[in-house]
């Protein structure tokens, strides 16, 4: 599916669908509030996945960010949502998708003005496939341990996406994601 024809589901102000709207023509200055969702990936070493993203992105392009997002379908579950974007995004498979966050939400503008205004649930799974990441998509990748990256956002703030920082500024997502580190 192409992101021309891509449907994105609206929210109002209680996260509730109230339409759908493409992709391409909501991401401007005045984006609405819609689902989307974000996912850290692990390798069995216990390492995080960076992406970098494309230098071709209407937002935030070529900054540092959390592995993959997206954005679910209409009536589409989010571990189909996560399986369909990781393989479009990273050419990669996936399995033992955790939630980690139900009702992350953030609001960010980039220097362009494009706004980023998602009700975003944050999940982690575990790479179970090789990479062949999307050049559209991503610019680069790094595996990272997890409390490196923690460093790295302390340190150059800026070179990360803003939903990111936002993620791991929050105490109980780091919580829960070291915590499925472990499991």
């Amino acid at each position: 599916m192409t992101s021309t024809t891509e449907q994105v589901v609206l929210l109002d102000s209680n996260y509730q669908p109230i339409g759908t709207a493409d992709k391409a023509g909501i991401h401007d200055e005045n984006t609405p509030l819609h689902l989307a969702f974000s996912c850290y990936l692990f390798n069995d070493q216990g390492q995080v996945l960076l992406t970098r993203r494309s230098l071709d992105k209407v937002a935030w392009p070529g900054v540092w960010t959390n592995s993959f997002c997206g954005h679910p379908l209409p009536d589409e579950v989010f571990s189909d949502a996560l399986h369909r974007r990781a393989e479009y995004e990273l050419g990669a498979k996936i399995a033992d998708i955790r939630s980690v966050c139900e009702d992350f939400q953030y609001y960010a503008k980039d220097n362009s003005g494009v706004v980023e205004n998602e009700f975003c649930p944050v999940f982690q799974a575990r790479l179970t496939s090789e990479l062949a990441p999307r050049a559209s998509e991503v610019a680069d990748y790094a595996w990272i341990d997890f409390d490196d990256l923690l460093q790295s956002v302390q340190t150059a703030p800026f070179a990360f996406s803003p939903w990111m920082r936002e993620q791991l500024s929050h105490r109980d997502l780091v919580a829960h994601l070291k915590q499925g580190l472990m499991a």
